[in-house]
């Protein structure tokens, strides 16, 4: 089978949507299929790998390092008459995803969509309130004209069914066990960041942004500090706020952006993970930090509710409760026995998410969108 992918963001980028498409192409090779990537030209000025094909970008403001892809539809068609793919799957509803769609339609491709993104609710985050009806029109328009719209969580698969979205289907997400693991912990870093070998250490992983609430972040961690003063707080990411927040919180340590091994080790060297989002469509970084071996406080959507299970792993506190997720911050934080027993529970509970099974899901939706079966051929195993 030979599927498309056309996505805005993509690795080296650091999100979650970049993560989730990286994965989805790895394991669609994996299973011997050929992938044609459509992305735009990053910063780094990297010749296109094999399968790519590069379009022209623009920078996104507000968001360093990541582009959006400027309109293509030209371009997609002729690649597409070159080389025509069984099937496309568009990640973003950007213009280049805008592109790929109408390309695909006048050529009559199957067309799978990715909600990755809740562009209306970060109308509310960054104060503009009366445009989050405006968004979640325009996005119910660009995946009402797909044939699937693929989504992370039965909770969002209802939610947008219930507001008009057509086609929604449930795929679930991965996370690599083998990469984030408990194991990785290391007293040499845990040291190096000024932390006791008995005192708690908090991670934020994410960007650093409006959107992600840092704010009650924050105010959990200071309520923690309060009853352990030596707990830290360490900072994965970039982004608008981090001048401020770096600012504010002189004993903060900004450890900027990490990827792999360094980003897992960061994880396992911590005790907890405070992730007060409300903005998010699932949470990637949820999953990395149960399979990191870390307690998780976080509100009960998106990730946590399909997989935080309360008390056992952390707390998943209901949404918009404020005092509750300090508190819980609070009462796991100062009792390392319990903050130990929920991380290894996590990280236990993970382990049957397996990227391959996901990937073979993702390889049936598509291929049954296509009319055509299709051959595994396990290159991995190979």
């Amino acid at each position: 089978m030979h599927y498309a992918i056309v996505t805005e963001t993509y690795p080296p980028e650091v999100n979650g949507v970049a993560l989730t498409v990286s994965s989805l192409e790895t394991g669609l090779r994996d299973r011997g299929h050929m992938v044609s990537v459509i992305r735009p030209r990053q910063d780094d000025g990297a010749a296109p790998g094999a399968g790519e094909l590069l379009v022209r970008g623009i920078a996104l403001p507000r968001y360093p390092g990541l582009r959006a892809g400027l309109p293509a539809t030209a371009t997609l068609a002729r690649a597409w008459r070159d080389a025509r793919p069984d099937a496309v799957y568009i990640a973003t509803e950007g213009p280049l995803g805008w592109s790929a769609l109408r390309a695909a339609r006048r050529a009559g491709i199957p067309v799978a969509t990715g909600f990755h993104t809740r562009f209306d609710s970060y109308m509310r985050d960054y104060r503009l309130p009366w445009l989050e009806p405006v968004a979640l029109r325009w996005m119910r328009h660009f995946h009402n004209r797909a044939d699937a719209t693929l989504v992370p969580t039965q909770e969002l698969e209802t939610f947008l069914r219930t507001r008009g979205f057509a086609r929604a289907r449930l795929l679930r997400r991965a996370v690599d066990t083998g990469l984030f693991d408990s194991a990785r912990r290391d007293a040499a870093l845990r040291e190096s960041i000024g932390v006791a070998p008995d005192a708690p250490l908090v991670i934020h992983v994410g960007r650093i942004a409006p959107e992600k609430n840092l704010g009650l972040a924050v105010r959990a961690f200071r309520a923690l500090q309060a009853r352990r003063p030596g707990a830290r707080y360490v900072w994965v990411g970039d982004g608008p706020m981090r001048g401020t927040l770096q600012r504010d919180n002189p004993d903060f340590v900004f450890a900027g952006v990490r990827r792999g091994e360094a980003l897992a080790r960061l994880f396992a060297c911590a005790d907890l993970f405070a992730f007060p989002s409300l903005s998010e469509t699932f949470g990637n970084v949820t999953l990395e930090a149960m399979a990191s071996g870390v307690a998780v406080v976080a509100y009960d959507y998106g990730a946590a509710r399909e997989h935080l299970r309360d008390g056992r792993h952390g707390a998943a506190i209901p949404p918009g409760d404020a005092d509750a997720f300090v508190d819980a911050a609070v009462r796991i934080g100062t009792v390392p026995e319990a903050m130990r027993a929920m991380g290894a529970s996590a990280r236990q509970a993970m382990l049957g998410l397996s990227p391959a099974r996901v990937a073979a899901d993702f390889d049936h939706l598509l291929s049954h969108l296509s009319g055509k079966e299709p051959v595994h051929v396990d290159r991995a195993a190979a």
